[in-house]
This record gives C-alpha cells, sequence and structure tokens, in this order.
C-alpha cells in the first residue's frame, strides 16, 4: 500500500490528535484491518484491537462483541457503502474518525485492481459532520490538514493550500 509513498505528515498529525483526545490506558477498536497505522498506535502504548477483513457494510459483528473504550476509524469511511449503520452500531463513548476530503480538482479515486480500494464517498468536511450529527455523536475537536506532494503541475501545487484530510473526536450524545 505504501511502497512508493509513506504518508509521514499524515501519520504524524494524526498521532498527535490521538495522544490528545486518546489515553493509553484506553482500548482501541481501530476499524479496519491491521495497517502501519495501527502498528504506530501500538508502539505508542495504545492497546490496539483490529477487524478481521470481513465485509464492514454487512458485518457489524465486531462491533457488538469486542471489547473497546474508543472506536478509530482512520482512512475506511470513504471505502464503506453505509457509514450509517457503523455509527450507530459503536458501542462506546467516544470515536475519532479522519476522511480524505473531496477535491475538486481530482477526480474520485477508484483502483482497477483493487475493488476494496476504492472511494465510494468523497466527503465534504459538513457531510462528516451531518453523518456523526444523525448518529447521535457530538463533535468536541476537530482538525483539517494539507498533503502536498513533489511533483510539478497544478494539481499538486493546488495540494499545498487545499485541505485533503479532515480528523475529528466525537463523543456520544446521551
Amino acid at each position: 500500500m505504501y511502497e512508493k509513498t509513506f504518508p509521514n505528515k499524515r501519520f504524524r498529525l494524526t498521532l498527535e490528535f490521538l495522544q490528545k483526545h486518546v489515553s493509553t490506558s484506553e482500548t482501541i477498536f481501530d476499524f479496519g484491518v491491521p495497517n502501519p497505522f495501527s502498528k504506530i498506535m501500538e508502539e505508542n502504548g495504545y492497546t490496539v484491537k483490529n477487524t478481521k477483513g470481513e465485509d464492514l457494510d454487512n458485518d457489524h459483528t465486531a462491533l457488538q462483541t469486542e471489547d473497546y473504550t474508543v472506536f478509530t476509524a482512520f482512512e475506511i469511511f470513504e471505502h464503506l457503502l453505509n457509514p450509517y449503520t457503523i455509527l450507530q452500531n459503536v458501542k462506546c463513548d467516544k470515536l475519532l474518525i479522519s476522511i480524505p476530503l473531496r477535491l475538486w480538482f481530482s477526480p474520485a479515486y477508484r483502483s482497477k485492481t483493487d475493488m476494496w480500494d476504492r472511494h465510494y464517498h468523497e466527503f465534504e468536511d459538513w457531510q462528516l459532520d451531518w453523518l456523526l450529527e444523525k448518529t447521535g455523536w457530538k463533535i468536541t475537536d476537530r482538525l483539517q490538514f494539507t498533503h502536498p506532494v513533489k511533483k510539478l503541475g497544478l494539481r499538486p501545487l493546488l495540494r499545498y493550500f487545499t485541505p485533503r484530510y479532515y480528523i475529528v473526536v466525537a463523543e456520544k450524545i446521551k
């Protein structure tokens, strides 16, 4: 997945945001299979559980059976057809979600070789905010940041100024 480029800035800012809002004494259920960032969380003292590769649009069993105090979904909601039901089935009171933001100057991402590596949703920040609100969550902090690339051209130039990622922490409304 990161053979050619490693998202150092995104991982650094995501870890800083996580450390600001989540104690290492809390247990994290990281939605998606083990990945480079779940390893980084573990290396920084977090207890992390992941899903096993099941179809997360159809199988919400892990959300109900795992024991966790924080739900995380880093760069996964854009791949889901129905993140609404996922959010309704989260059983803890705190979550952190990050998404790539829709870029007006780029088409939706779609791998031609890997059917799991496609973006069904190209979110704008207000869409994720609304999704969380509709499923009973209140955002307590948020951050947007850019993702410059070392290439020449108009789109790479725009990436220096246009926020590419959006991360939020939210609490369940009781």
